[in-house]
């Protein structure tokens, strides 16, 4: 991600891992934040993101994290749009479902969008070029 991509965004939604990596303090994740944060890109997570690291002991910094970013309920549009998502996608299954709700948000946002994520191929399955894939 360079410092032009992070200027023509206007949010940037982080899936799981990008957040756990954020909480780890990589190093290349805190670049891209401090890009982000000086253009005053939104930041968004999923709701449903945070129950899916809440069970794991090491990131007991999600209340601190909820602080910084903007975290969004997954409403019963949220939802629907999802289903639809996977439904077109061809996907089944749970972390599919966490995939495809990241995958609605972004795609429910006004302006240029992004998703930081580990799992650049299920993103691109459902998002296709409506919204910029930034593997972490």
């Amino acid at each position: 991600m360079s410092a032009a991509d992070a200027i023509l965004w206007q949010n940037v939604i982080f899936d799981a891992q990008a957040v756990s990596l954020w909480l780890n303090n990589d190093r290349a994740i805190l670049g891209r934040l401090t890009l982000l944060r000086r253009t005053q890109t939104r930041i968004l997570v999923c709701a449903n993101t945070l129950i899916e690291l809440a069970a794991h002991p090491r990131h007991r910094g999600l209340a601190w994290l909820a602080s910084f970013v903007l975290v969004e309920p997954v409403t019963a549009q949220l939802a629907m749009d999802a289903g639809d998502l996977l439904r077109k996608a061809r996907l089944t299954g749970h972390n599919h479902a966490i995939d495809a709700s990241v995958a609605a948000l972004a795609l429910q946002q006004t302006g240029a969008t992004a998703i930081m994520t580990s799992d650049p191929d299920d993103m691109y399955q459902l998002c296709g070029d409506q919204i910029d894939i930034v593997t972490v």
